[in-house]
């Protein structure tokens, strides 16, 4: 009997021994991180407040990022801005890494606005005790995407705040129900924009993606940049070597290195591959922040009317290498027919025509195409005179 229970004993410690030595093995290879993930699902969220923003909605730190306000409530207005201003440090102390982003619903431009009380008319900024290192301008294709746009503003203003930046936000609107030419609107943004103001660096922005990281920062390098490289839609990693799509940054030499973006992809699909190779063509490569940094999360949407997927994208692809010199900036033809200067950006409503050309009418799916076109009306290139008025009494600040 004695020598049994020895026995099971022994059986006993052996097994206990191997259980230690798998739980170890199994810490060796993420058994921490799981146990965490279960403990997490039982336990409440906790919120830890910050303070408050001017809108007073109180500042809430989560596991997966920080509020993108939370650095920004000590920010006061220069009482005057001298010739001595000191300039901002080279790495921003108000840069906090990861930030929480969702998609609440009721937000209003009003409220926007209220949260960022230093952004002037046209969605300018500048820091207000140094003066910026980096002029940065954000160039936004658009058309029926205000619901997106105002999510867009909450976050990416307080973002660019936090990096410090001299900056101004542009929405170039492609007026008309023709189908989108994305390429073609960055173009005009791009021209427009640097009437205004000498940006040395030019973000061309889908009005859909939220940065997720301030350490992603909104500046140009030595090449042009690819900022989107882990979108949430393609499970946070780059898709392919040579995407370029989504967010973007280039200089002025940069982009007229490339002959700025191609004016013929009618569309959806084709040009940010196109602009790739261009990259490649003008004697330059493309620079990514890491794939930590570099995160963006995506607002959900149906696919736009007026958005299809272009059939010939990849033809067109085929023959960039030599149509890259006679298709982009050199030729980009449009008619601005409205510049406003709204409390929270710079709204460029643009006609730019449409396959045929800028004044070519497209036939209607309702009329034969033999039927006789009538006549374009040529659209109005200067602004109303009332909103020339509006302009010169809120002319933006030289920077």
């Amino acid at each position: 009997m004695a020598t049994w229970l020895q026995s099971k004993w022994r059986y006993l410690f052996m097994f206990l021994g191997v259980q230690l030595v798998v739980m170890a093995l199994l810490s060796r290879e993420g058994y921490h991180k799981r146990v965490s993930y279960f403990i997490r699902i039982f336990r409440k969220p906790e919120t830890t407040a910050l303070g408050t923003s001017g809108a007073g909605s109180p500042h809430v730190r989560n596991h997966t990022g920080s509020d993108v306000y939370a650095n920004l409530s000590l920010l006061t207005k220069a009482h005057g801005r001298g010739e001595d201003m000191p300039y901002c440090p080279k790495t921003s102390p108000l840069i906090g890494g990861p930030i929480h982003v969702s998609f609440p619903s009721g937000l209003t431009l009003a409220q926007v606005a209220r949260k960022n009380p230093l952004v002037v008319l046209g969605g300018r900024y500048r820091p207000p005790d140094c003066e910026a290192r980096h002029r940065t301008a954000i160039i936004i294709p658009h058309r029926n995407r205000e619901h997106h746009l105002k999510f867009f503003l909450y976050y990416l203003h307080p973002f660019l705040q936090r990096q410090q930046l001299n900056y101004g936000i542009y929405v170039i609107h492609q007026a008309g129900n023709y189908t989108f030419n994305r390429a073609k609107l960055m173009n005009v943004g791009f021209r427009e924009a640097m009437r205004e103001e000498d940006w040395d660096c030019l973000f061309f922005h889908d009005v859909d993606l939220i940065p997720e990281d301030d350490r992603n920062t909104y500046m140009c390098d030595a090449n042009p940049k690819h900022a989107a490289i882990a979108m949430d839609k393609f499970g946070y990693k780059l898709p392919y070597k040579m995407y370029f799509g989504g967010v973007s940054a280039l200089s002025p030499l940069h982009y007229l290195k490339m002959n700025g973006f191609p004016n013929n992809y009618w569309g959806w699909g084709g040009e940010d591959d196109d602009i790739g190779v261009r990259v490649s063509l003008g004697g330059m490569f493309i620079s990514r922040p890491s794939v930590k940094v570099g995160r963006y999360k995506m607002i959900k949407h149906k696919l736009d009317k007026g958005n299809d997927v272009n059939p010939r994208r990849f033809n067109m692809l085929a023959k960039t290498r030599q149509t890259w010199k006679l298709d982009g900036m050199n030729t980009v033809e449009y008619e601005v027919l409205s510049r406003e200067h709204f409390p929270l950006y710079t709204n460029i409503t643009v006609h730019i025509g449409t396959e045929a050309g800028l004044h070519a009418m497209a036939p209607s799916p309702k009329i034969p195409a033999k039927a006789p076109a009538k006549p374009p009306v040529k659209a109005p290139t200067k602004p109303p005179a009332k909103l020339q008025q509006e302009q010169k009494q809120n002319q933006p600040m030289n920077h």
